[in-house]
C-alpha cells in the first residue's frame, strides 16, 4: 500500500509543480496527502507572516498541518522549489505512516531567452520522517 500511495502522490504533485514553474517561474511550497480511506488531496497553507513568508516557514506550517491530522492520514508529500547540487530543482518529500520516507529531486533549467523548462534526471534518496516520527 505504501508504494501505491507514494506513487500516486508523486503523480499528483509533480505536474502541478511543473505547471507553476512554467507559468510563474517559482512557487510557494505546497503538499498533498492520502486520507485513511484512500482519497488524495492537495494542500497549501498560509503561516500568517505576510505576502512573502520564507519557504521554510511555509513548509513548517505544512508539516504541522499534516501532523495534526496524522491519525486520519496515511501518506503525505511536501513540495518545494529548491537549489540542490548546483541546480534549481523541485524537491518532493514523501512520507507514509508505515515508515517509508523518501526525497525526490527533479532538477530543472530555464532557457535564457525563452521561458521553456528542461527537466533533468529524477533522483530518489532516503528521507527524514517529519510526520510519523515515533515509528
Amino acid at each position: 500500500m505504501a508504494q501505491d500511495d507514494l506513487d500516486g502522490l508523486l503523480s499528483a504533485v509533480l505536474p502541478l509543480a511543473e505547471d507553476l514553474l512554467s507559468k510563474h517561474g517559482e512557487f510557494f511550497p505546497f503538499g498533498g496527502s492520502v486520507s485513511a480511506d484512500g482519497e488524495t488531496s492537495l494542500m497549501a497553507t498560509d503561516p500568517g507572516l505576510g505576502d512573502r513568508p520564507s519557504s521554510d516557514e511555509v513548509l513548517a506550517a505544512l508539516y504541522e498541518g499534516v501532523r495534526s491530522q496524522a491519525t486520519s492520514t496515511r501518506a503525505a508529500a511536501f513540495v518545494a522549489d529548491v537549489r540542490a547540487n548546483g541546480s534549481d530543482a523541485v524537491r518532493v518529500e514523501l512520507e507514509h505512516h508505515e515508515g517509508t520516507s523518501l526525497v525526490v529531486l527533479l532538477p530543472y533549467a530555464r532557457s535564457r531567452f525563452k521561458k521553456a523548462l528542461t527537466f533533468g534526471q529524477m533522483s530518489v534518496s532516503q528521507g527524514e520522517p517529519r510526520v510519523w516520527t515515533a515509528q
